[in-house]
């Protein structure tokens, strides 16, 4: 007999460690800093894939979507990510800029969450990120039906392959409605997950333009 969700859900283990430590005692004044210095330790300690983020906006209706995308680049507090201005987050972004950003790395035990206001940063920063794309990443974007209902396999095959066609003719080829956003932080929370779940967060808010860090309960 196969095991019942909960039965399955009570034998796996959480935050079971060990973690390394981390000290609050000399914490920098921006939260960029202390974040670059925590995704240089996932790194060296062979996270797979630190940049990896969930994205999280709010449709028209209220209703949240989430789903991972890749971390493009971080200035200061800025956080860059990309995508179509047609796909469901590239719409919801246009009728509502508010965005969540988490990044989760388990054999670390950290967690970082983000909240702030998306900005597109125009037509010369999409098409610059968009010509870094492997050529397939720019095919399957250049389709321009992200988020639309598929027909079948076989339409899907050949309108990437029409495009793929496209960038062997010309590869400085772009899609307008690839774009570039800048998420610039308002908060940001750093969470130190404890085996014994005394967890350590520090959040970062920023107001009339100063960051102020306040220590929460776990």
């Amino acid at each position: 007999m196969s095991d019942k969700p909960i039965e399955l859900l009570q034998r796996l283990k959480s935050l079971s460690g060990p973690f390394p430590t981390w000290d609050t005692g000399q914490l920098p004044e921006r939260p960029g800093k202390l974040f670059l210095e925590w995704l240089r330790l996932a790194v060296e300690n062979k996270v797979k894939e630190p940049h990896a983020m969930t994205i999280s906006t709010v449709d028209q209706d209220g209703y949240p979507d989430a789903r991972v995308l890749i971390l493009k680049n971080i200035i200061d507090e800025t956080f860059y990510f990309a995508s179509s201005s047609e796909s469901r987050k590239g719409q919801q972004l246009k009728e509502n800029p508010h965005v969540a950003l988490t990044f989760y790395w388990p054999s670390l035990g950290r967690q970082i969450r983000i909240r702030g206001i998306a900005e597109d940063r125009g037509d010369e920063a999409g098409a610059d990120d968009f010509r870094k794309r492997s050529a397939g990443a720019r095919a399957v974007a250049m389709t321009g039906h992200q988020s639309e209902v598929l027909d079948s396999e076989e339409v899907l095959d050949s309108s990437i392959e029409a495009q793929k066609e496209k960038i062997r003719r010309d590869p400085s080829v772009v899609t307008p409605h690839w774009r570039l956003y800048a998420l610039n932080a308002q908060e940001v929370e750093f969470w130190q997950g404890d085996s014994e779940r005394k967890h350590v967060r520090v959040q970062y808010v920023k107001q009339d333009g100063q960051w102020n860090t306040l220590r929460l309960w776990p």
